[in-house]
């Protein structure tokens, strides 16, 4: 990654305030998108990283779990990458929506609304749409059939391999 000093401070404290100051930082270098606080990296190959970037906060603000590492939202929206790859309708949609999004989201696009309840009163404007639905709809399956977040949400995986729920807990009701 090249950095190129323009002589201006990078991030005061009063913008970092003013994004409200929590949140990953996403670096994008060329075709990639890059957590360095927790390293790891997404390339892509069909979409614009700063879309892709988008699509990672998107995800997290659709389904939003702050036990989740950014990196499995990222691995989840990858998907998108890979279609628009196969597909250049379902790429024009993604980067069209990206596009809408950042514009209903004001200077600073959607990344740069610094509050989680700035980015869903936006995302609720463009829920019918089926750029979002594709989104939403990706996600269900995508992020949750991560077996790598299971134990993040004390699922244990099926049970068949292990004998059944009837021998691991079914019928126990100590709540009761």
């Amino acid at each position: 990654m090249v950095t190129i000093y323009d002589g201006k401070p990078g991030l005061s404290r009063r913008e970092l305030l003013k994004r409200g100051g929590i949140g990953a930082l996403l670096v994008i270098s060329g075709s990639a998108v890059i957590s360095p606080e927790h390293a790891w990296g997404l390339e892509t190959s069909a979409l614009k990283p700063e879309t892709m970037a988008t699509l990672i906060q998107m995800a997290r603000d659709i389904y939003p779990h702050d036990q989740v590492p950014d990196k499995y939202y990222a691995i989840a929206v990858k998907g998108h990458d890979e279609q628009a790859g196969k597909d250049s309708a379902y790429k024009t949609m993604i980067e069209d929506g990206i596009a809408e999004l950042d514009k209903k989201s004001g200077d600073g696009g959607y990344r740069g609304l610094g509050w989680e309840e700035q980015r869903v009163a936006v995302l609720k404007q463009i829920e019918a749409t089926p750029f979002f639905q594709a989104i939403r709809g990706g996600l269900v399956v995508s992020l949750y059939n991560q077996k790598e977040v299971w134990p993040i949400f004390g699922y244990e995986g099926e049970s068949f391999s292990k004998g059944g729920y009837i021998a691991r807990g079914f019928n126990d009701i100590e709540w009761l």
